[in-house]
C-alpha cells in the first residue's frame, strides 16, 4: 500500500526534527520511503500564539496495516520529544497519516483519510509536490486548494534531499 504522511515541526531546530522523523520512517519495518515534498514554512493554524511551522509530506510504500503504521508514527513522535499539552499547540514533531491507498477508516485512534487535510493549505501544498504522477489525486488536491483561503501563509522554505540525507546517516 502507498501512504501519505504529513510532517510538521515548530519547536527548536525544526529542520532537524523533520530529518530525524524521515530517517525514522525509513527504518519502519516493511516500509520504504519513496518520495518527499519540499519543505514549507507555514503560519500556525488554530492556536496562533506559537512559532511558524516547517511542514512537508512524504510517501511510503508499506505492507503494514494503517493501525500498525500509525503506531510506528506515534512512537517516532514520542522518541523525538512530542508532548501533547495544547490542542494544535507547539510541537517538536507531528506525524499525520493523511491517505493510504483507498482505505477509509474511522476509529477512536485513527481516521483515514485525515479528517481535516482538505481544509489545510499547509498539507495540500506539499501534498501536490508528491502526487504529480497520480492525476486524479493531484486534481482533487488542486480543487480543494483552489477553494482555500490562507495559501499566502505557506511559503516554500527549501527542498529536502532525503536520498542524500539517508546516505549520510548510513555512513
Amino acid at each position: 500500500m502507498e501512504a501519505y504522511i504529513g510532517l510538521g515541526s515548530n519547536m527548536g531546530e525544526r529542520i532537524s526534527y523533520l530529518r530525524e522523523a524521515v530517517r525514522a520512517l525509513e527504518a519502519v519495518p516493511d516500509t520504504e520511503l519513496t518520495c518527499v515534498s519540499d519543505v514549507y514554512e507555514t503560519e500556525p493554524v488554530g492556536y496562533a500564539d506559537q512559532d511558524s511551522f516547517l511542514n512537508m509530506v512524504v510517501v511510503v510504500r508499506t505492507r503494514l496495516s494503517p493501525a500498525s503504521l500509525h503506531g510506528h508514527m506515534k512512537q517516532i513522535e514520542e522518541r523525538l520529544g512530542r508532548v501533547r499539552t495544547i490542542r494544535n499547540g507547539p510541537r517538536t514533531i507531528d506525524l499525520d497519516l493523511l491517505l493510504m491507498d483507498d482505505v477509509a477508516l474511522d476509529t477512536p485512534e485513527l481516521t483515514v483519510p485525515h479528517p481535516r487535510m482538505w481544509e489545510r493549505a499547509f498539507v495540500l501544498i506539499p501534498l501536490a509536490d508528491v502526487v504529480r504522477n497520480q492525476s486524479q489525486l493531484l486534481a482533487t488536491t488542486h480543487e480543494h486548494l483552489d477553494r482555500l483561503d490562507g495559501k499566502e501563509g505557506v511559503t516554500r522554505w527549501s527542498n529536502f534531499n532525503w536520498r542524500d540525507e539517508s546516505e549520510r546517516s548510513a555512513n
